[in-house]
């Protein structure tokens, strides 16, 4: 019996080094990108509801972007704090930017993906590149870097929303980590031409293609999924690429607490339900494969299994992926998080289990 788990134990760690190495090394070994400068009009859309003291202070930053053709069109969600009104002085300061009021309406009531449409129509330019109201760009050259992506095939371009780092918070180490990890995930799947989600943080395309499928409309109901549902939907191997120069990258506020990330887990997890069927599947054996892992492990080296036979493969196991996650972590600029990898990892699996049974039980269709 010992030597049939330990055979499953081989089996699943095979498996995981082949994602790792064969898939996930797709962006961790990929070279330095290059870009070419481009011209084409770009309209920054950002969506803020209640966000008056961090649109204060990164509306200017996205103004001063260093690019020849742009516009800012800043909608507000029918906030209930000042939020509008610092939007209609920056209005009054920037030429560029147009301001897009959400009045609440009964039928979508606090729907963000309602409120990003009407900001979406009121665009003027034909390239469409977003960010969330909590976020600023790494450099001036953001719009410029995301832009440089586009061609005449590829409309969508995926970015990297990275998390201010904390001094001294381990926490935030676990956040930056799980972030770098899913975008290392979004990145190698579309280098592997079958992109399947993106982060609203930093994510641009052709007007184009929100049209092609009738935008949000298939998943309206849903209040989550603005961005990972409707690039599930709308990307394809021809018209999606990647942007990862670290000029490109923008920077929000993580988390505080573990009960409020653990919250934004839940709705990440719920969204994927909706993925289509082949994206759910490898997310889904990825998480397994990881859980089965660790449980096989411990339950080896708790049996007393011959230790000698056990050990290289945990060995083998962590010194290949820890390389793939180091060279992803250094690409997206979080190495530091990489060093505490077993640790975080661990704290992941488990945190993605308790994740999925709480939503077993509670479905959070609802959330904002």
């Amino acid at each position: 019996m010992l030597n049939i788990i330990f055979y499953v134990f081989v089996a699943v760690t095979a498996l995981q080094l082949l994602y790792y190495l064969g898939m996930l090394g797709k962006f961790a070994f990929a070279k330095a990108q290059t870009s070419t400068p481009k011209r084409i009009p770009v309209s920054v859309i950002v969506c803020a509801k209640n966000e008056a003291e961090k649109v204060k202070k990164f509306v200017p930053l996205l103004a001063a972007q260093d690019y020849p053709d742009f516009e800012i069109v800043l909608i507000d969600d029918a906030s209930s704090d000042e939020t509008l009104d610092i939007f209609e002085e920056f209005e009054k300061q920037y030429p560029n930017i147009r301001l897009v009021k959400v009045a609440n309406n009964e039928a979508f009531w606090g729907n963000k993906k309602y409120a990003l449409t009407l900001g979406i129509k009121a665009a003027t330019k034909e390239y469409l590149l977003f960010t969330d109201a909590g976020c600023y760009p790494a450099s001036k050259d953001w719009i410029a870097q995301m832009s440089s992506q586009f061609t005449l095939k590829k409309t969508i371009v995926l970015g990297y929303g990275a998390y201010e780092k904390i001094k001294g918070s381990f926490l935030n180490k676990i956040i930056r980590f799980d972030a770098m990890l899913s975008a290392a995930h979004y990145f190698s799947w579309a280098k592997a031409a079958r992109p399947y989600t993106g982060e609203s943080r930093n994510l641009a395309y052709k007007r184009e293609e929100f049209f092609k499928i009738n935008g949000f409309v298939d998943h309206m109901n849903l209040r989550t999924g603005e961005d990972a549902l409707f690039i599930n939907q709308a990307s394809n191997k021809n018209n999606t690429t990647i942007c990862f120069s670290p000029e490109s990258f923008t920077y929000c506020e993580a988390r505080q607490t573990y009960k409020s990330w653990r919250m934004q887990k839940r709705r990440e997890v719920f969204t994927v339900a909706w993925f289509r069927p082949f994206d759910k599947m490898h997310i889904r054996f990825f998480h397994i494969s990881q859980l089965a892992f660790i449980v096989l492990a411990i339950l080896l080296f708790a049996l007393q299994y011959n230790w000698m036979m056990v050990a290289p493969v945990v060995a083998v196991r962590y010194l290949c992926t820890w390389l793939v996650i180091g060279y992803s972590a250094s690409k997206l600029r979080e190495k530091d998080t990489a060093w505490w990898y077993p640790a975080i990892e661990i704290i992941l699996i488990f945190t993605q289990v308790n994740v999925f049974l709480t939503n077993i039980f509670s479905k959070p269709v609802h959330w904002k």
